[in-house]
């Protein structure tokens, strides 16, 4: 079993930055890949970064490639996601999520979920 809480959401001006934090339970958290998804309102949850459990590989969608940086430490159990060039398209809420395969655009959905946290983004 794997708890994971989010922080660091709120509300930021188009073109800052923000970064977020999921903090996780559970001794096997280093065996687990992590991953960040997003849900705007009134639309479908989207995979937005995935990491391995060693950290060696991510994952990001196309809409966040070079302005997000996924990462962990396993010393800590947390993973980040940072988020910079934010825009308001980037407004949201925000879910950690691990699994015990890949967190990847295409892979099966995750097993574990966090609460979310609000991203905010004004124009």
């Amino acid at each position: 079993q794997v708890q994971l809480v989010e922080s660091g959401g709120g509300l930021v001006e188009a073109g800052g930055s923000l970064r977020l934090s999921c903090a996780a339970s559970g001794r096997t958290f280093s065996r687990y890949a992590m991953g960040w998804f997003r849900q705007a309102t009134g639309k479908e949850r989207e995979f937005v970064a995935g990491i391995t459990w060693s950290g060696g590989r991510t994952y990001y969608a196309d809409s966040v490639k070079g302005r997000f940086t996924i990462s962990r430490d396993n010393a800590k159990t947390t993973v980040h996601l940072q988020m910079n060039s934010l825009n308001p398209e980037d407004t949201a809420v925000y879910y950690c999520a691990s699994s015990g395969s890949l967190v990847t655009g295409s892979s099966r959905p995750p097993d574990y979920w966090g609460q979310g946290t609000q991203v905010t983004v004004s124009s």
